[in-house]
């Protein structure tokens, strides 16, 4: 079975080696007997609205300001959003997914509403690594490490993505959102080589179908280690 994958703004939306999400997803692919076929859209040029995945990553505020404003004028993602395409969105991609978030002078900025989801500024910036138990369907414990100054407010349409146990995440004991295919979180790491489980199930809904995790032993030996880091 094929998959199509659009990387969007990878030039913009692309620090703290989020590209590195395309990657895992081509692993876990291939671990599976997919074919990923992977399109990076670079500002500027129009979104293909007919994908199964897309990916965005994190990016300073002048950045993510920038992506926003293209993104609501090309529209393409919103609509295969809501068409039930998957999406994974890091940190400044998960922001813009809002309704709002805070641009460079702590201005509220339009996102493009895709998640119910609404973002204002921290007390003090987010460093450090980030661990949380993860919700339903997810059943592993979620390691990355987070670099924002953004609280994010979940609505009602929102579902948390999982449970703080050391670090920030969203700013009030909860860490990302989800809802219907789409993934907001303040994970790096890159997110997916430290969460494989999340990759196999944005290939699950990409696919219609729902995958077995595949373990890989080495993996689990670094994610433990990570875990046994912070959490002791």
């Amino acid at each position: 079975m094929s998959i199509s994958l659009v990387s969007i703004y990878p030039t913009l939306l692309g620090t703290y080696g989020d590209g590195g999400n395309v990657m895992a997803l081509q692993h876990r692919a291939r671990l599976h007997g997919l074919d990923l076929e992977v399109v990076e859209v670079d500002p500027g040029d129009p979104v293909p609205e007919s994908a199964d995945l897309y990916v965005l990553g994190g990016g300073e505020d002048s950045a993510q300001t920038a992506a926003a404003t293209a993104l609501r004028t090309d529209g393409a993602l919103k609509r295969a959003a809501d068409n039930g395409a998957a999406v994974l969105a890091i940190c400044a991609g998960y922001q813009l997914l809002g309704e709002y978030f805070p641009d460079a002078t702590s201005t509220p900025t339009p996102g493009l509403g895709i998640l119910d989801v609404r973002t204002d500024r921290l007390p003090k910036r987010a460093v450090g690594e980030l661990a949380a138990t993860a919700k339903a369907p997810l059943d592993q414990i979620l390691t990355g490490y987070e670099n924002h100054a953004g609280a994010t407010h979940l609505g009602a349409d929102a579902t948390p993505l999982g449970a703080v146990r050391s670090g920030v995440g969203n700013g009030d004991g909860s860490e990302g959102a989800t809802s219907g295919h789409v993934i907001g979180t303040y994970l790096h790491g890159p997110c997916l080589a430290r969460n494989p489980q999340i990759a196999d199930l944005l290939l699950g809904w990409a696919t219609g179908t729902e995958l077995p995790f595949i373990e890989e032993p080495e993996v689990t030996q670094l994610r433990e280690e990570r875990l046994r880091t912070v959490l002791g």
